[in-house]
C-alpha cells in the first residue's frame, strides 16, 4: 500500500474513524459482558453443575483463546491488514449467542467461549492497536482511556442487562440473546465504515525516536524495565479478574442475594472500570504512569481483601467500586506504556505479547480459583488474590522509570533511553 504524506495523526484529525472504533469496541465488550453474572446460575440451573472447578472451565476456554489470539493478532499483522484482523474476530462472535441458546451439554458452552476468546483477541487487539495508530503520541493515555471505557462500560451494561434478563423472564438463557444484535453489528459497521490505519502507522514510523528491541519476546515479557513490568502487573490484574468473574456471583449468592442483585453487584466492577479510565487515561497524558499503576494495583488489593470482611449490600457496593477505580487506574496506562515503549513497527507485537501474557492471567485465575476454592473456601482465594495484587504493585513502584511528571520523588527517564536488558 503506497504511503500517504499528508496523513495526520491526531485524535481530532481522526475523529470520525476514532469514535467509529470506539462503538465497535463497545459491542466486543458487549459480548463478554453478558456472561459475567449469569454463566453461574446458567450452569446450575441447565447443567446441573455445582462444583468451582467444573464452573470456572468456561473461564480457562475463554482466557486460553484470547491470550493466544493476543498473540497471534501481533503475527498476523505482517501479512494481514488491521481491518481485515477486526472483521475476522466478528466472524467467530457470530455462532457464540446461538450456542449459548441451543446449548446441550457443557462443552457447548466451552465451545462457545473458545470462539468468543478468539473474537476478544482479535477485535479488541484491532481496535486499540488502529486507535493508537491514529492519534500518534500526544493524546495517546487518553484515547486508550476511551477505548478501555466503552469496552468496560459495556462489559458492566451488558452484565445488567443479562440479569435482568434471566431474572425477569425466570429462563436464563434468555440473557444470551443480545449477543445476536451486537455480534451483527459489530460486523457491519466494520464491513462498511471502517477504514485501514496503515498510512498512519508509515507516518508515525518516519517521526518515531523510539529504539527497536533487540529480542521482542524477551523484552516485552520481562528484560525491559517498563514493558515487563506491566506485563506482570497485566497478567496479575487479569488473574485477579478471573477470579471473581468465577467466584464473585458464586460468593454473593452463598450470602443470600438474588439473582438480580448478583447482576447489580457484578456489573459495579466493571461500570466503575469503564467510566473511571475516561480519567484515568488522560491522567496517564501528564503524571507519572508508573505511579498510576501502583497506586492502582494497592487499590485493588485492599478491595479484594475488604470482599472478604464485609457482607452488607452497601459495604460490597463501596468494595467493588474501589476495585473498579483502582483497575481503571492501571488499565489504559498498561497500553499506554506499550506504546510509548515499542516502536511503531513493533508495536502491535508488543502489544499482542503483554496482550497474551495479561490475558493468560485469566487461566491462572480460573484454574486458582477453581481449585483453591475447592480446597481451602473463598475466602482464602480472595486472600490471596489480594496479596499477590498488592506485591505486583511493588515491582511497578520499584522497577520502572517515569517518562512523565512525578507525583512523588522517583527515577525519572525518557522512553528512547530505557535500557533494554
Amino acid at each position: 500500500m503506497k504511503h500517504t504524506t499528508n496523513t495526520q495523526l491526531g485524535l481530532k484529525e481522526n475523529a470520525a474513524q476514532f469514535w467509529l472504533l470506539v462503538l465497535i469496541n463497545g459491542f466486543v465488550g458487549a459480548m463478554v459482558g453478558l456472561e459475567r453474572s449469569v454463566i453461574p446460575e446458567f450452569a446450575e440451573s441447565v447443567f446441573s453443575l455445582n462444583g468451582h472447578t467444573a464452573l470456572l472451565t468456561f473461564i480457562v476456554a475463554f482466557g486460553l483463546a484470547k491470550s493466544g489470539a493476543n498473540l497471534l493478532m501481533g503475527r498476523l499483522t505482517k501479512w494481514f491488514t488491521r481491518k481485515q484482523l477486526l472483521l475476522a474476530g466478528w466472524i467467530f462472535a457470530l455462532p457464540v449467542p446461538w450456542l449459548l441458546l441451543y446449548a446441550t451439554g457443557w462443552w457447548w458452552v466451552i465451545f462457545a467461549n473458545l470462539l468468543l476468546g478468539i473474537n476478544q483477541g482479535l477485535s479488541w487487539s484491532a481496535t486499540v492497536v488502529m486507535k493508537i495508530d491514529l492519534v500518534g503520541d500526544k493524546n495517546r493515555g487518553l484515547a486508550m482511556g476511551i477505548n478501555e471505557f466503552a469496552g468496560y462500560l459495556a462489559v458492566g451494561l451488558a452484565a445488567f442487562l443479562a440479569g435482568y434478563l434471566a431474572s425477569t423472564t425466570g429462563e436464563v438463557t434468555y440473557a444470551f440473546v443480545p449477543g445476536i444484535a451486537f455480534s451483527l453489528a459489530g460486523l457491519l459497521l466494520t464491513l462498511v465504515f471502517v477504514r485501514d490505519t496503515h498510512a498512519h502507522v508509515q507516518t508515525e514510523t518516519a517521526q518515531s525516536r523510539i529504539p527497536l528491541l533487540r529480542h521482542i519476546w524477551k523484552d516485552t515479557t520481562w528484560r525491559h524495565k517498563n514493558l515487563g513490568s506491566v506485563t506482570l502487573n497485566g497478567f496479575v490484574n487479569n488473574m485477579n479478574d478471573g477470579i471473581l468473574w468465577g467466584l464473585l456471583p458464586v460468593l454473593l449468592a452463598t450470602r443470600g442475594f438474588s439473582l438480580n442483585e448478583i447482576g447489580l453487584l457484578a456489573g459495579v466492577y466493571p461500570a466503575v472500570w469503564g467510566i473511571g479510565q475516561l480519567v484515568t487515561g488522560k491522567l496517564g497524558d501528564h503524571l507519572c504512569k508508573k505511579q498510576l499503576i501502583s497506586l492502582g494495583m494497592l487499590l485493588q488489593g485492599l478491595a479484594i481483601a475488604a470482599l472478604f470482611f464485609t457482607a452488607s449490600y452497601a459495604a460490597l457496593v463501596a468494595a467493588l467500586v474501589a476495585l473498579g477505580a483502582g483497575t481503571a487506574l492501571v488499565y489504559p496506562n498498561f497500553l499506554s506504556v506499550v506504546a510509548e515503549n515499542a516502536h511503531p513497527g513493533q508495536r502491535p507485537q508488543a502489544l499482542g505479547i503483554f496482550r497474551f501474557w495479561r490475558d493468560f492471567g485469566y487461566v491462572a485465575g480460573a484454574l486458582a480459583a477453581g481449585i483453591f476454592s475447592d480446597l481451602f473456601g473463598t475466602g482464602t482465594v480472595l486472600l490471596g488474590t489480594a496479596t499477590l495484587t498488592i506485591v505486583a504493585g511493588l515491582v511497578a513502584e520499584t522497577r520502572m522509570c517515569c517518562t512523565k511528571k512525578i507525583l512523588w520523588r522517583s527515577r525519572q527517564c525518557s522512553p528512547e533511553l530505557l535500557p533494554e536488558t
